[in-house]
């Protein structure tokens, strides 16, 4: 299963619908929440080229996009096959989080 993230703030409602969506799908997925961490939302501008608002959501190497993007992914029957994808892609916040233990 491709590994999810999502970027979050507190008190955001299009972050909680996207949550479910991922909840109500099975799968887990790593929330990085950038309320007052100006540091965490500079990485996450630049991961989603330039995209300010959350939630920002990463499946794999894919740039998903905020929750509208995700939810046109899942009407559109293409956001099951990208959730089920064995990418070995490491997360840019900890990219030893993926490395086979040895």
């Amino acid at each position: 299963m491709a590994r999810i993230e999502i970027y979050t703030t507190r008190y955001c409602g299009y972050c909680s619908s996207a949550k479910a969506l991922l909840t109500r799908k099975g799968v887990t997925f790593s929330e990085i929440d950038v309320t007052g961490d100006a540091a965490g939302r500079s990485r996450m501008v630049e991961r989603a080229n330039g995209r300010m608002t959350v939630p920002q959501i990463f499946i794999g190497s894919t740039h998903v996009g905020g929750f509208d993007d995700l939810y046109d992914l899942d009407s559109a029957g293409r956001l099951d096959p990208l959730l089920a994808a064995d990418e070995a892609t490491p997360s840019a916040e900890n990219p030893a989080a993926e490395s086979p233990a040895t």
